[in-house]
């Protein structure tokens, strides 16, 4: 609500001066609202720099740079800060213009899997954002898709060296198979961003991806909290050969030993992102272990399980911690069937994976070799935080 304009005056010393010295307050007041309308505009009319995002957070043109570009020399802490501020200020950089400089379009290739479809749409999404937000016109992509992990993705990427991309943004199902031809991409030319999963002993460029180690750890330290007494758990993952996969699993069979020994670790199962196939798994699992109280689902691949839950009549018997966050598993984490999940901020990973090659690409900006996000944990009392994702990624907390 606005003030009067008696009351903005009592409150300011400079407008009693001009009072007491014959200024009308009214006229005064206008004048001085007409020139902060003015200065505000005229600092809105143009586009936000690198020295807009210094002065607000006093530090260096020179820190704000490095970490705007992802070079050297900046801390964590003060990247993200960095970032934030931009974000907010509405910062964009003029890496189109760089192009145009160039006189040259940018040829990319997004190639991911269809399935799971409640994780790679949104990382689809973050894609698309980002390159907008970044570049905008003189950006040729091509979205390739192939199946799930393992199905057509290797055969897709070896194509990648035919078309002579000038980067691939890819999502790595097995490191070992992707790593050759990642780095045959590297020494014709052509960078590649893994997004979502990892090829570690390879050319790549750049690789962005959740922690799966941390997201294994926190899904154990949860069910270690929920469950105080002996019992068994077990973990459901896509496919170990996943980078991703394996070090989820990993995380969590560390923290459980660590934060719970008095809960067994059954052996893992591999659904390789199969709807169908890890329901069977779900299902032969709770048939044959009644002692089972604790169940973490590493992918999106969820729902299947869940149904098999249902189906044996362990609803509530069964502490779940899920990963992601979509319509179908919302009712099921109010209800309390799931206890918790691990939100892998898909849409970011999209986003921060194509920025990093585009800045790479144009303005020649090494990014970090390895990103790794932290996943966020979505309980029942914070679910109406996230609640805005199922109808918009993009306003979910980055």
């Amino acid at each position: 609500m606005q003030q009067p304009i008696q009351t903005i005056l009592s409150e300011n010393p400079c407008a009693r001066g001009r009072h007491a010295q014959g200024h009308s307050p009214a006229a005064f007041d206008l004048h001085t609202m007409d020139t902060k309308a003015k200065r505000m505009a005229a600092k809105t009319s143009r586009q936000t720099g690198i020295k807009d995002i210094a002065d607000a957070l006093g530090i260096s043109i020179g820190t704000v740079d490095r970490a705007l570009h992802a070079r050297p020399g900046v801390n964590p802490t003060t990247r993200d800060r960095v970032l934030r501020m931009a974000d907010k200020l509405g910062y964009r950089p003029n890496i189109a213009a760089r192009a145009l400089k160039l006189n040259r379009r940018v040829h990319i290739s997004v190639q991911l899997p269809k399935e799971i479809a409640s994780f790679f749409g949104p990382l689809r999404g973050g894609i698309r954002n980002g390159a907008a937000a970044t570049f905008g016109a003189g950006l040729d992509m091509h979205f390739a898709d192939y199946e799930r992990f393992g199905e057509g993705d290797m055969d897709l990427l070896e194509s990648a060296i035919r078309e002579k991309y000038d980067g691939v943004l890819c999502a790595p199902s097995d490191a070992s198979k992707s790593a050759p031809i990642i780095n045959e991409l590297h020494r014709r030319g052509t960078a590649v961003v893994c997004v979502a999963s990892d090829a570690q002993r390879s050319e790549r460029l750049a690789s962005v991806a959740i922690d799966g180690y941390v997201s294994g750890a926190l899904a154990a330290e949860l069910l270690a909290n929920a469950l105080p007494s002996p019992g068994a758990t077990a973990a459901i993952t896509g496919a170990l050969r996943t980078l991703d996969h394996a070090e989820k699993v990993r995380g969590f069979a560390a923290s459980l030993a660590l934060f719970a020994p008095h809960l067994s670790l059954l052996p893992v199962l591999e659904s390789h992102d199969h709807p169908e196939e890890a329901y069977g798994q779900a299902k032969q699992l709770l048939e044959k272990h009644p002692e089972m109280r604790g169940l973490y689902v590493s992918t999106a691949n969820s729902l299947p399980v869940l149904r098999a839950v249902q189906e044996k009549k362990r609803t509530g018997q069964i502490r779940v911690v899920t990963t992601d966050l979509f319509p179908e598993l919302t009712p099921m984490i109010e209800s309390g069937e799931v206890m918790a999940t691990l939100y892998q901020r898909p849409f970011t990973q999209g986003r921060v994976a194509i920025q990093s090659l585009l800045r790479y690409l144009i303005e020649g900006a090494r990014p970090n070799l390895v990103t790794r996000l932290t996943p966020h944990v979505v309980l029942r009392g914070n679910l109406a935080t996230f609640s805005g994702y199922v109808s918009n990624p993009a306003s979910i907390p980055a």
